[in-house]
């Protein structure tokens, strides 16, 4: 068995089906259980793990990871520290990295992919997705990182079929359905990675309103000759607020969207 686990450890590209053909049982205790007494050894903690291990407190944990060092701080050894575990039994639940980090974005973006509330507007489900997706990646700033991944992503898929149906539903024309779609998400991404470069350009407990003053003072600083239109916004830059000012982008994106919808066409009058 020890052989097993230092195999699992070393090589992340073990054949799964393998442990698959393995007994459930003894995967599930004799396995388990090794990998326990292995970590606790490692780590100097003697304390066993007593609830089981599973895909969503594994996924969970990752979150609390992400969220307190971002990309760099998660690796399975780390994680495996955190459960009280060992590597191998994490890969029983999770491949890779890769699928570690696209369950971890699901999960914290789990309100921005859910189903549409019937009474909502097509205009107010929109700024439900938008507002979600901005609020999730404000606390968890590495999921704007992860946002900008593949286009084939299940979450960016899932929150770009939501918008989209919205689109259909102002009745905008079909050759315009997918540029007004990314342009809407184009600009909820594009704040997203803008908020996560802010959140790892300053340090933990930076103060914002203090930030923001200094920002707003090198702009009404600048050159008049050469940047005149932003020394006129130096002060709205010090006072505005983050997520008033993205939903009043987006507002302006829904403005022209609707002036692409088609007429309704009423049907004929019976007398």
């Amino acid at each position: 068995m020890v052989m097993v686990i230092s195999s699992i450890e070393g090589r992340t590209e073990l054949d799964r089906a393998t442990l698959e053909r393995r007994s459930s049982t003894q995967l599930g205790t004799t396995f388990q259980i090794c990998q326990d007494e292995c970590m606790a050894t490692e780590t100097g903690d003697t304390r066993r793990r007593t609830d089981a291990l599973s895909r969503k407190r594994i996924v969970d944990a990752a979150v609390e990871l992400l969220d307190a060092a971002g990309e760099g701080g998660l690796t399975f050894r780390a994680l495996a520290a955190h459960l009280k575990t060992g590597p191998g039994a994490i890969y029983w639940h999770v491949a890779n990295k890769d699928e570690l980090l696209t369950a971890a974005t699901d999960a914290v973006l789990t309100h921005a992919t859910a189903a549409d509330v019937a009474e909502d507007t097509p205009e107010e489900a929109i700024r439900a997705v938008a507002l979600g997706v901005f609020d999730a990646v404000d606390a968890h700033p590495w999921a704007g990182t992860q946002l900008s991944g593949a286009p084939s992503q299940p979450t960016m898929l899932r929150i770009f079929e939501r918008l989209g149906r919205q689109i259909q539903a102002l009745s905008v024309p079909t050759a315009a359905q997918f540029t007004a779609a990314a342009a809407l998400w184009n600009y909820i991404l594009g704040v997203g990675r803008q908020n996560a470069a802010n959140a790892r350009a300053h340090e933990p407990g930076t103060d914002r309103t203090a930030a923001l003053a200094t920002a707003s003072a090198e702009w009404a600083n600048l050159d008049p000759i050469e940047y005149p239109f932003t020394r006129t916004v130096a002060d709205q830059l010090r006072d505005h607020d983050d997520r008033e000012e993205f939903l009043a982008g987006i507002n302006l994106i829904l403005g022209g969207i609707s002036s692409l919808a088609l007429p309704v066409v009423d049907g004929p009058t019976r007398t």
